[in-house]
């Protein structure tokens, strides 16, 4: 549940930015730092799900995609949200070699806090 609320928010917010007229420059949304908090988070879960035995192959870095067609489809913003996954996924891949009770606890959390970010992007931000 709390991953498909993940996906809808990410896929709204995407429509708020398409709504926006583009610009020469690049243009800073006020919500990029949820956005960009966000994208380090699916970029931890990639590796600590896979890591856990979640068997889920590439999904958190599908929704990373997904994120990065509905909000930077190229140019500085897009390559800071993906500095921000990478960022994530290395952060636990110099932690954890294993699973761990730990491990699952941050995913749990994780899990929680990117809901989150999607719900208060999508309140505050969506029509």
């Amino acid at each position: 549940m709390k991953i498909r609320a993940l996906v809808i928010a990410i896929l709204m917010a995407g429509a708020v930015a398409a709504a926006s007229p583009a610009t020469a420059a690049e243009v800073t949304a006020p919500f990029d730092a949820g956005l960009a908090r966000l994208s380090e988070i699916l970029g931890s879960l990639h590796y600590l799900r896979g890591l856990c035995g979640a068997n889920e192959g590439n999904k958190w870095r599908a929704e990373m995609q997904a994120l990065l067609e509905a909000e930077a489809p190229s140019g500085q913003r897009r390559a800071q949200f993906i500095a921000h996954f990478n960022r994530g996924y290395r952060a636990y891949l110099q932690t954890y070699r294993t699973c761990t009770p730990a491990a699952d606890l941050v995913i749990r959390r994780y899990l929680e806090e990117g809901s989150k970010i999607a719900r208060e992007v999508t309140a505050r931000y969506s029509n």
